[in-house]
């Protein structure tokens, strides 16, 4: 598969993700309680389309679900076999886009999209494409699930950055601060984002930029486009309603 600038920003990030977190390990358990929550079913066959190190997915397998994963960054699917392992659980990944899903029709009861991962798709055309294939893979009245910022409050503010998070190493050594600087595009809805980790270095801090893009995309056209793609009665819950860390598009494949 081609390297991208959104698989690139991902494999030099892999290594280093569970930094953005204070705890990984709470923030699996805890997100994979809130997801299960909503799958309403036991050992569903699950896809989660942008693994990267598995922060959803192991979430899932822990709650006893039967996960495949993919990802765009060939580092991350692979940590994220890695750190399944460590956990005792089986997880199969692959690298793949989401816009063309190496699975044949109707194969999973569920698809998840999480942490803000379809916003890197940067117009109508290719989030259409990605929830198509979304659609395509579920099983009739398969469940969706899609993640992202509450970009719909980010649009009104436009904030220029987020506020620092500091992971301290488990045995309450050294910390790493992680934070973003955001750069609007002038007249529009989509923004650069500057990844910035913080690592300690012999007394100073040695720093580390990351650079992508995003589309702030609405919801309300969020569920539009996946209505379009096929499925029905999207609606948007909140994490205040669910436990889950970002606001929830919640969907159905139709039958």
């Amino acid at each position: 598969m081609p390297e991208t600038p959104v698989a690139h920003f991902y494999d030099d990030l892999a290594d280093d993700y569970h930094l953005i977190y204070s705890d990984w390990d709470a923030s699996i358990r805890r997100q994979g309680d809130a997801l299960d929550a909503l799958l309403g079913q036991d050992r569903a066959a699950v896809l989660d389309c942008s693994c990267d190190i598995g922060t959803q997915a192991i979430g899932l397998a822990l709650r006893g679900h039967r996960l495949t994963g993919t990802d765009l960054s060939s580092r991350a699917a692979a940590r994220a076999v890695r750190e399944a392992a460590r956990r005792s659980l089986s997880l199969c990944t692959a690298a793949a886009d989401m816009r063309r899903l190496p699975f044949p029709d109707g194969q999973f009861d569920a698809v998840i999209c999480a942490d803000n991962s379809l916003p890197h798709l940067l117009t109508e055309q290719d989030v259409h494409a990605a929830l198509a294939e979304m659609r395509r893979v579920l099983r009739p009245a398969g469940l969706l699930l899609v993640s992202t910022r509450p970009y719909d409050d980010l649009l009104r503010d436009r904030p220029a950055s987020t506020p620092p998070q500091v992971h301290r190493a488990a045995d309450g050594g050294e910390r790493t601060v992680t934070f973003q600087l955001w750069h609007w595009h002038d007249g529009g809805e989509h923004y650069d984002l500057e990844h910035f980790q913080l690592h300690p270095a012999g007394g100073e801090w040695c720093v580390q930029v990351r650079r992508t893009t995003y589309w702030a995309l609405g919801q309300d056209l969020l569920a539009d486009l996946a209505a379009e793609a096929g499925f029905v009665d999207p609606d948007w819950r909140m994490p205040q309603e669910t436990g889950f860390f970002q606001p929830l598009l919640v969907a159905r494949a139709s039958k």
